[in-house]
């Protein structure tokens, strides 16, 4: 904020910032961008907003005719009372990422059970929980770049769960110790390709741009359903599920950051010819506001 102030100016802004507080906190640097009118990569802050909160993107999607669980999302214990979804149920707060507040009790199979969990929840993470339909079958997390009738999927993982794993799902401790207790495959069969192309489906629905990954699930009839997206989806090239399923594909991170970087290039491209910017050598700068290791995940 101090070199905005200070008067500095970028053609483009890698964008990687997380921001601080709130359920808008994603949204927070692209919206300050866009009243400096500066460009940056990754999507705008109604996406940004939108899909942190699971409930909302849910509905959105829904609306679009995507599959994903039934759920309700509990702002107090009181709204337990409506809950008329079977057992067992996948519960998690309803605005975190890095699989924040998902643990192997995550799988819940009993009103009492339920109570005791959402309550954990709403007082530790102080936001609604999620409450939806637990999907028994394969995982697949799907990585998508581009921007509109551009975007395309590069490349898709299964998550396939150690013995010495969380049972329960793709828990945060299973995500921080992936390498002893997940394997990541790289996988071409007919649901492999159903869930790429609900995932795309999805991240057009949404409006998203440069690029973003897509987590689904499949259900007791076959079908991947949508569970999250993420569009701003982790870099490190070691840890993070977008480079490893690019690198699974046979992408390296170079080809990727130079995929999202040509996507942001050519989307602003004629927003920066009419700008009123001084003639000066193209300057890139990061946005990296937040945790210090937000963009980990």
């Amino acid at each position: 904020m101090a070199r905005l102030l200070a008067g500095e100016r970028w053609d483009l802004v890698f964008n990687i910032a997380e921001g601080l507080r709130g359920i808008g906190r994603e949204a927070q640097v692209p919206a300050l961008l866009d009243a400096y009118d500066i460009p940056y990569t990754f999507s705008d802050p109604l996406v940004m907003a939108l899909s942190l909160h699971k409930g909302m993107t849910k509905r959105v999607l829904r609306g679009l005719g995507i599959p994903t669980p039934d759920f309700v999302v509990i702002e107090d214990l009181g709204d337990l009372r409506e809950l008329a979804l079977p057992y067992p149920v996948f519960v998690k707060p309803v605005a975190e990422g890095t699989g924040k507040g998902i643990t192997a009790g995550s799988k819940i199979g009993d009103p009492s059970e339920l109570f005791r969990r959402c309550a954990e929840l709403l007082r530790d993470f102080r936001q609604g929980v999620l409450v939806e339909t637990f999907l028994p079958g394969r995982e697949f997390t799907v990585g998508l770049v581009g921007t509109g009738r551009s975007a395309r999927c590069v490349g898709l993982m299964e998550v396939i769960l150690k013995d010495n794993a969380d049972r329960a799902g793709y828990t945060y401790a299973n995500k921080e110790n992936y390498e002893e207790r997940v394997i990541y495959r790289r996988v071409d069969d007919a649901a492999a390709r159903a869930a790429a192309a609900i995932a795309l489906r999805a991240y057009l629905g949404l409006g998203c741009r440069d690029a973003g990954r897509v987590d689904l699930r499949v259900d007791l009839n076959g079908v991947p359903n949508f569970i999250e997206i993420n569009p701003l989806a982790g870099l490190h090239p070691k840890h993070s599920d977008l480079p490893i399923l690019c690198t699974l594909n046979g992408i390296t991170y170079h080809d990727l950051i130079g995929e999202i970087l040509a996507s942001a290039t050519a989307r602003t491209e004629p927003h920066r010819q009419v700008r009123d910017h001084p003639t000066a050598p193209s300057a890139v700068a990061i946005a990296a506001l937040g945790k210090r290791d937000a963009w980990l995940q």
